[in-house]
């Protein structure tokens, strides 16, 4: 903080809402037993009898507030006297933590400390970081008219804090003294934003299924109760939160519904975890590895709020197949020895169109180890598909085989492009006679 020169009548003085700590006194507190007897007075019966109702009465006399002299000052009149806790409350002597994404408010009162009253008085305050200068206040258009002898102007500025680092509110004031001289106050408050979280990410993918994991760790004094946390995905991607299972009480009672209770994340270093699943959309960009970003917001124990949003999170770069085959339907019942219907379904996933295709299932297996096998044709002709457009198809099969199992190799190969797409993952079937 700047101190004005002498020769300035006015001055700037900043204050914040901070919370007050307890006043301890710990002072020299004695139990009178201590001074007037001795370890072992009460092994003599007659000390042992008499002695006790003495000082119990010494104790219990009242306190003459009159008494001026102090006597009794150092002697514990109440148990509680002992932990040094005097019931006061002290204001705190510093500026105080302040942290990124929290919105610093503060108290401004620019005092006359002058016998005589200075007038016009044109007051600025901004804040002033590394990378910009930002105005909170000014009055250049509308003066304060006047501040009276040992009289003070009082305003309140705001600002959002969105940069790490050193800060400082600059506040000025041009004004005319008392002797009828054009004055200029400077004055400069400086402090230092910290972060007051941090925010690790682990990106998996599994299948065809992305896991991002966030973990955010509390770096400030305090705890914070998190209100949100959300994952913003990209125009790409779909995001869901995956929680652990809940009590069926606590999950279906009507008052869950209507409070949402905020998180606790516990002074110096408490850690949250949070896992959402993300799946690519139909249409998602095949170059592009942003997945989204976070928004957090939280309040602290006085309930200012807080606010970070982080930088946009990168995964495994993931390009879409160019065409998509999935099984639509499989019979309930499939009998040995007996055709039955594979309902297919193949969509371009392109912004072009491909084909014409033509099915098939390879023979990777010899003949003889074959157990699911097409029935009729070896080769099935489908027409072209339009841009992002699919068709149905029904693939006849036969199994030669009881029991569990697999259709594999179904292949789908481009005939305008020459091009053969991988085959369809291993399909489990059930073969029964009847």
């Amino acid at each position: 903080m700047s101190t004005p020169p002498a020769t300035q009548s006015l001055a700037f003085r900043v204050m914040r809402l901070c919370r007050p700590s307890f006043h301890v006194d710990t002072p020299l507190l004695l139990d009178p037993s201590d001074l007037i007897l001795g370890e072992d007075i009460f092994d003599d019966p007659l000390a042992a009898t008499h002695l006790p109702p003495l000082i119990d009465t010494h104790l219990t006399n009242p306190i003459d507030s009159s008494d001026l002299s102090y006597r009794s000052r150092f002697l514990l009149q109440n148990p509680s006297d002992s932990f040094g806790l005097s019931g006061l409350l002290v204001l705190p002597q510093s500026f105080g933590a302040i942290y990124l994404g929290e919105t610093f408010c503060s108290y401004v009162s620019i005092n006359n400390s002058s016998n005589f009253e200075v007038r016009d008085i044109v007051i600025k305050a901004e804040m002033q970081t590394e990378r910009q200068r930002i105005l909170l206040l000014d009055t250049s258009k509308t003066p304060v008219e006047s501040i009276r002898a040992s009289g003070r102007y009082d305003f309140i500025v705001e600002h959002d804090v969105k940069e790490l680092g050193a800060h400082t509110l600059v506040c000025t004031a041009l004004y005319t003294d008392g002797d009828g001289e054009r004055k200029y106050l400077p004055q400069f408050f400086k402090f230092i934003v910290a972060n007051p979280l941090s925010v690790r990410t682990k990106v998996r993918v599994v299948k065809e299924t992305t896991y991002l994991e966030a973990c955010i760790e509390n770096h400030t004094k305090t705890n914070l109760y998190m209100d949100q946390v959300e994952f913003e995905p990209a125009p790409s991607w779909s995001a869901k939160i995956l929680k652990a299972d809940e009590h069926k009480s606590e999950d279906n009672s009507p008052s869950r519904e209507i409070f949402k209770p905020p998180v606790l994340v516990k002074s110096g270093g408490g850690i949250r975890n949070y896992l959402y699943q993300l799946s690519l959309s139909s249409h998602g960009s095949a170059e592009s590895n942003v997945l989204g970003k976070l928004q957090i917001t939280w309040r602290t124990n006085l309930g200012e709020p807080g606010r970070l949003q982080t930088q946009q999170i990168l995964g495994t770069p993931i390009t879409p197949k160019e065409i998509e085959l999935h099984v639509a339907e499989v019979p309930s019942a499939i009998i040995l020895d007996r055709p039955f219907l594979v309902h297919l379904n193949l969509t371009n996933q392109t912004d072009r169109e491909l084909g014409p295709f033509e099915v098939w299932l390879s023979q990777d297996d010899t003949l003889d180890e074959k157990t699911v096998m097409i029935n009729g044709l070896q080769t099935m002709e489908l027409s072209q598909l339009e841009a992002f457009g699919s068709t149905d198809f029904y693939l006849n099969l036969i199994a030669t085989k009881l029991g569990v199992q697999k259709i594999t190799g179904i292949t789908v190969f481009d005939k305008s492009e020459k091009k053969t797409y991988a085959p369809l993952p291993d399909l489990e079937i059930f073969v029964d006679m009847h």
